[in-house]
């Protein structure tokens, strides 16, 4: 027999977010699983209205009232589709489970739901006209990302790029997460307001949970560690 102690020990944070994204797309109408949303214009129309009533439309957010101030807490746990999904569940896992430790359970918690509604809400004051949705738990991986950079900048961190034929390459995490936030630097400077990926929401992220741990470690010492981790290409 397994201890209760024994067992609630580990990123369970980590777990339990990834665990509750997965449970909420599968009971969505995005999943295609829950045969109770229809089929062919039902199911879109059922779609639309799923994204409407928990994502995040700028121009709303930002009219304050009280419904629209609690979609970016919502919108965290709703992805599009099972791409989006899977690519944002991965990141989380690889670099969530060592920030959780490194920080502890409750300060991760309020870290994640911070700086992931400072992200989506970031997006919006940069389209404040848009009524596009915006959905996804990346701007709160983003900004794990950014925290693993600064507490874990040693880590090697296996990646897997297309153009070097998928070879798994290992590089010290800073290396990896700057190349990432650049590519996401270029891509907010080019991207409109329309659909598709809210790079902002992620440079927004990575920058919030990069200083909010700067801030709140840089009198300890960072953790130089040679632990390591895996990612692929899929972007948060």
């Amino acid at each position: 027999m397994i201890s209760w102690r024994k067992a609630a020990r580990g990123p369970v944070v980590t777990y339990g977010a990834i665990g509750l994204c997965c449970l909420v797309f599968a009971l969505g109408p995005l999943s295609g699983l829950n045969p109770s949303y229809g089929t062919d214009d039902m199911l879109l129309a059922a779609q639309s209205a799923y994204f409407e009533r928990w994502g995040v439309i700028p121009s709303e957010l930002l009219s304050g009232t009280p419904a629209a101030l609690v979609t970016p807490l919502t919108a965290l746990f709703v992805h599009g589709n099972w791409l989006h999904l899977l690519g944002n569940m991965l990141f989380l896992y690889v670099f969530g489970v060592m920030t959780e430790e490194r920080m502890g359970r409750i300060q991760f918690i309020l870290f994640s739901v911070g700086c992931g509604y400072l992200a989506l809400l970031t997006y919006a004051l940069a389209h404040a006209g848009s009524d596009e949705t915006l959905v996804g738990a990346s701007g709160t991986i983003s900004a794990v990302l950014g925290a693993f950079l600064f507490l874990f900048p040693s880590a090697r961190v296996t990646s897997l790029f297309p153009f070097l034929l998928f070879l798994p390459l290992r590089f010290p995490a800073w290396i990896v997460l700057i190349f990432w936030f650049v590519l996401q630097w270029l891509a907010a400077r080019s991207a409109d307001p329309g659909p598709g990926v809210a790079y902002l929401a992620h440079v927004a992220g990575f920058c919030a949970g990069f200083l909010y741990t700067w801030g709140r470690y840089r009198r300890t010492d960072r953790v130089k560690t040679s632990a390591s981790a895996t990612q692929g290409e899929s972007q948060p």
